[in-house]
This record gives C-alpha cells, structure tokens and sequence, in this order.
C-alpha cells in the first residue's frame, strides 16, 4: 500500500511540474499530462469491480436438491493504469497495478522473493519501423482473444472456464508484432513472443526453457470500429459485418509451472521438466448488436506423460494440465442498452473430470463499458461429482 500511495504522491507532484499540461477527457477516458515541449505524454485512468457471488451444490445432479450455498461480497479487481508516449508517439509505453489482495496474491514464495504480485503490465511497444512494432517488458501474451480482452471490456461478469483452465497469460520477454493490408479490406497481423514461460514478477530467474509464441489473424472484412475485435460485444453496432480469426501456436519449453505460466511450480531437475505446447483457435463476429464469439484450446506435453518424476525415486513432482477445451457465446445489445448474453463452455483435462457448463447473462450499459452492472447464472455439470449453480452480481466503473 505504501507504494501506491508514494506513486500516486509522485503522480500528482508530476502533474503540478508540467505547468498547465493537464488535459481532462469524458467520463471514461482518464486525463492527460502532457510535457511542455510535447516529448512525452501520460495518460491516468482507474478502475475497479464489486462482485457478489453465491454457489449452490447440486446434489445427485438433481436441480431440485441443491445444498450448501456460501456467497461472498468482493472487490474482484481494482486497477491504476498508466500509458502514453515517450521521445515521439512511437515509443509508446503502458503500465498497469493491481490493488485488491485478489490481484497480487500468490507471491509468498521464493519465486517472487515473497512479495506481493503487484505489477501487471510494464511494457514499452517501439513502432521503429513502418508496420513492425517491438514490445519488451511484462505483458499479456498474444494468446486466445478471450484473454487478451481486457477485465474490464468483457460482455460477460468473468471470463469463461477455457480461459482459466488453459490461457498463457502474461510473461516477460520480448514480442515482435506486425500487420498489413491485403487488397480491399483483408487485414493480417502477425505476433511472435520470446518469453521467460514462468508468469509474471517472477524473481528467481528462469527455472526452465523458454517460451516462444505464435499468433496470426485475418480480418477479412476489414478493422472493427474502434477495437472492436478485442472487446465484448456489439457496443458499437457495426454497420457492416465484421469477421476476426485467430490462431496461436505456443510451445513452453521445459515448462517449470503445471499450467506453463500459471499454476503450482514443479520442483525438479530441470532435465527432468518437460516441453508444453498450446494451440488456441478463435474468432469474433459483430454486426448491427449481434455478437458471436468461440474458441479452442489444446495443450499436450511431450512424450504424452504429462507427469514429471523424481529421477532417482520414480516419485510424482508434478503435473502438467493438459486436454482439450471449447467455448461460444453469442449476444444481441438492444437500442436499449441492455444486452442477453448466452454462453457454453466444455472443459476435458487429460487427467480429471471433464465439465460443461451453461450460462445465461445480462448486461446494463449506462456508459459503454465505463460504466456498467452485469449479472449471470451458471449450470455446471461436473463428472464424477456434484454439479454446481452459480449466481453472480458486479458492478463495473472505469474514470
């Protein structure tokens, strides 16, 4: 806490030493500070979410006999963000934090020298030459779009099952990132990423291999207004269809974490780690308030055992979570700005139970995605055990 409260201390000094560079925009858009001689640029903005959930046991997979319920009042997110430009517009840069206990757990162990997990992005992107821009520091691997949406531009409360189960989140490292135009509307960009492949803050240093990342997408109906193609829904009722595709090929080499960027670290002799590879395929399509969104995720480990053992003892350290994954919602916004959303989500681990789950959401758009209540209700159908029921309630403000 002490370092948000020295960053934003030095934020506002900042804002006063740049003698009348203070710019303020509409509800939504942060404000800006910009440099006298116009060398550099920061724009501040925050958000945060309210979200109250309650969860329900369905015992027998019998809807009419649910049991245990237990809810909770959270802050689920809540972030400081900071972007702009530095020398030239260029060299843009980003920087985001996450405040809640929810957004920096995690990092009691060695791996993070015991300290809390609170950056999220810290990243310079260089435009250095024509389309080709340079990206190093922290950041979001380019992976399935689900993910790369932002938190707080999604149409859903949360994202779906696939993601938590199978993204690549963000990393340290480099990416290389390009686009072009192709004929009349046909837009393709390319991504390669050359990351640590443990997550983000990690301090002990590569445990494994590397990790290297591969996505391309085609737009073939040209760019979707105002980024449309990375935020949930319709929101500005494209007047002519738009259609996105993505596919990304990424392969964790010597993976040291059971999910490659995420989940329990497996200590063992780093010959002893195996190569973790990922294929995500998804695309968007918007027109006129209609949204329709899907995804696949597959991830296999080579050698197909997806344990790692003790060299000596044969004993278990670890293992990696593989299988199979697909998700598609679909959304209509009215005129109204209330907007149905229907969501199905099927989960096949290699090495536990498969799942599908069922969700009916709705959204209230009082201001784009600046301002916002979401609710919904999941049906989750487990194997082998009790199914779940899930309520969820939040509340969405961007400044």
């Amino acid at each position: 806490m002490k370092k948000i409260i020295i960053c934003l201390g030095l934020v506002a000094l900042f804002s006063n030493q740049v003698n009348g560079q203070v710019k303020t925009n509409k509800f939504g858009k942060g404000f800006d500070v910009v440099g006298k001689d116009s060398s550099f640029s920061m724009n501040i903005g925050m958000r945060f979410q309210s979200l109250y959930t309650n969860n329900w046991d369905v015992r027998e997979d019998e809807l009419g006999d649910i049991a245990n319920p237990t809810s909770n009042f959270l802050l689920r997110r809540s972030r400081l963000k900071f972007k702009g430009f530095v020398h030239n517009p260029k060299i843009q840069y980003k920087m985001e934090f996450g405040l809640t206990n929810r957004d920096m757990s995690g990092g009691g162990t060695a791996n993070y020298s015991g300290s809390s997990r609170l950056i999220l992005d810290a990243v310079i992107k260089w435009n250095f030459y024509k389309n080709f821009t340079l990206w190093a520091g922290q950041t979001k691997l380019p992976g399935n779009r689900e993910r790369v949406i932002s938190s707080g531009n999604m149409e859903t409360v949360d994202r779906s099952r696939l993601n938590s189960k199978f993204n690549i989140d963000r990393d340290m490292g480099v990416q290389l990132h390009h686009k072009m135009k192709v004929g009349e509307q046909l837009i393709i960009k390319e991504a390669f990423s050359f990351s640590q492949g443990e997550g983000r803050n990690i301090t002990s240093g590569n445990i494994g291999g590397h990790d290297y990342t591969f996505r391309l997408e085609m737009l073939p109906m040209g760019n979707f207004t105002s980024k449309g193609d990375y935020k949930g829904g319709d929101l500005k009722r494209e007047e002519k269809p738009k259609l996105a595709i993505g596919l990304t090929y990424d392969i964790n080499d010597r993976a040291g974490r059971e999910r490659g960027q995420g989940g329990d670290f497996i200590v063992a002799d780093e010959s002893q780690l195996k190569r973790l590879i990922g294929f995500f395929g998804d695309f968007v399509y918007k027109y006129k308030g209609f949204s329709l969104m899907g995804e696949y995720a597959n991830k296999t480990v080579s050698g197909g055992d997806n344990n790692v053992y003790d060299a000596t003892s044969n004993v278990i350290l670890g293992t990696y979570y593989t299988g199979e994954a697909a998700n598609i919602q679909v959304s209509y916004l009215f005129k109204s700005d209330w907007q149905p959303v229907l969501r199905f989500t099927h989960i096949s681990p290699t090495s536990s139970n498969k799942e599908n789950e069922f969700t009916l959401g709705v959204s209230k758009y009082i201001v784009g995605h600046k301002l916002k209540v979401q609710s919904d209700i999941s049906y989750r159908e487990i194997g082998g055990s009790d199914d779940v029921l899930l309520y969820r309630l939040q509340f969405d403000l961007h400044f």
